[in-house]
């Protein structure tokens, strides 16, 4: 017999590293989505007792795999039976899986993210969908990324299925032909998901390293699947330089440092050769977009000796040109963040209170949180204790939540 924590823990890990694979190969056999997904899940209900019983197997993966294919060729057996037994009260089911005999797309878990890309959803639901269920990604952080509330995306989430039901939307492998339509909206679901493993949107811990690690892997399937696309050079680019300082972006204790506070002799060099060579790669095809536009600026940081020494005026003029293809409010306020350390901090608080009107960063923490840290250094701390506040209010990662925490605290307000 094992602890029943030690269980517990390990089904929960493998719910965080395994639910893509499991999920991506019960799919093939299942025929299903739906049916897929619920075969997955009864493994992992599965797995709480049999492992209590019988140990933790050295590999959760495939236990869980096995476990949950054998579930869905159960179904399909009882209905194929159903089926011989009462042909002419059911109609022919359109919804299945259909796999053709040269697979477009060989990677399990890529192939399941463009089949859900499905361009007869709206973007926002492919993209929701696809990060719920194929990814593992909760509502709750799905939401945060599209800077909604829990039970709005909940609803997108589920119209998003009963759209694909009442439609009778078959989850069909794209061919070869189909994929440049769906690229965007894939290329949005690794960015997200990248977003969420970079800084985790709640928690206890800054990153999530499976999610990281995942959207890095996926990116590299796509390139080696679509070579001639800059935008996924641009991507894998952007996802290479981020995560090339992911050693240096918490102290020993597991504290947020900010970037002028890093280590960047500790940043992986090679990861920032290899991220900046894709950049250049993506420039020379004359067709940039906002993917090789963010890595372009990630890659100003990575190669810059100091914070203050950055190359912060062509940074600038980066974000404008990725406003221009890409009207995020999170990029403007990005942009403001630039422009203060270019005209100084009170242009850019400037730019930062006009952006507070926008309703879609009505509860996204880092608009009060840059707020403070300007305020702060326009000596006004009154204000940025205020706005330090705010941000505390919105903010759901433990690790963001001290370093805010901090910051307020070290205030000399009257």
């Amino acid at each position: 017999m094992t602890d029943r924590d030690e269980v517990e823990h390990a089904v929960a890990d493998a719910h965080r590293r395994e639910w893509a694979f499991v999920l991506a190969a019960t799919a093939r056999v299942a025929g299903d989505f739906d049916l897929a997904e619920e075969c997955v899940q009864e493994a992992y209900v599965a797995a709480l007792g049999a492992w209590a019983r019988d140990g933790v197997p050295d590999r959760p993966g495939a236990w869980l795999t096995a476990t949950a294919r054998r579930k869905a060729l159960d179904v399909l057996r009882r209905r194929q039976v159903l089926r011989a037994k009462l042909p002419l009260l059911l109609e022919p089911d359109e919804t299945e899986f259909e796999m053709p005999d040269e697979v477009a797309v060989p990677d399990d878990r890529l192939r399941l993210i463009f089949t859900c890309c499905h361009p007869a959803l709206a973007r926002d639901a492919q993209v929701a969908l696809t990060l719920r269920l194929v990814c593992g990604v909760s509502t709750g952080d799905i939401a945060r990324a599209f800077l909604v509330s829990e039970p709005t995306m909940a609803a997108r989430v589920t119209r998003a299925k009963k759209k694909i039901a009442a439609a009778r939307i078959p989850y069909r492998v794209p061919e070869s032909a189909e994929l440049p339509e769906r690229l965007d909206a894939v290329l949005t679901v690794v960015h997200l998901l990248l977003t969420t493993g970079h800084t985790a949107p709640s928690g206890t811990d800054l990153v999530r390293a499976d999610l990281v690690d995942r959207a890095l892997h996926l990116a590299r399937m796509l390139l080696a699947l679509m070579p001639d696309e800059p935008e996924v050079r641009g991507l894998l680019a952007l996802l290479l330089l981020t995560n090339a300082r992911r050693a240096t972006r918490t102290d020993s204790q597991g504290r947020l440092l900010r970037l002028e506070d890093q280590d960047r002799s500790a940043w992986d060099r090679a990861t920032i050769d290899e991220g900046r060579r894709l950049v250049v790669e993506a420039f020379r095809t004359g067709r940039v977009g906002r993917y090789a536009l963010q890595a372009a600026i990630a890659s100003l940081h990575a190669l810059a000796p100091s914070y203050d020494a950055t190359d912060w005026p062509q940074i600038v003029r980066l974000y404008d040109a990725l406003l221009g293809c890409w009207p995020s409010p999170v990029v403007a306020l990005n942009r403001a963040v630039a422009v203060s350390m270019v005209d100084g901090p009170e242009a850019a608080l400037t730019e930062v209170d006009t952006l507070a009107q926008d309703p879609r960063l009505a509860g996204y923490h880092y608009l009060p949180a840059i707020r403070a840290d300007l305020l702060r250094r326009l000596d006004r701390p009154a204000e940025a204790a205020e706005a330090y506040r705010a941000a505390l209010a919105l903010v759901d990662n433990d690790a963001e939540r001290t370093h805010l925490t901090t910051r307020l605290a070290t205030l000399s307000t009257p």
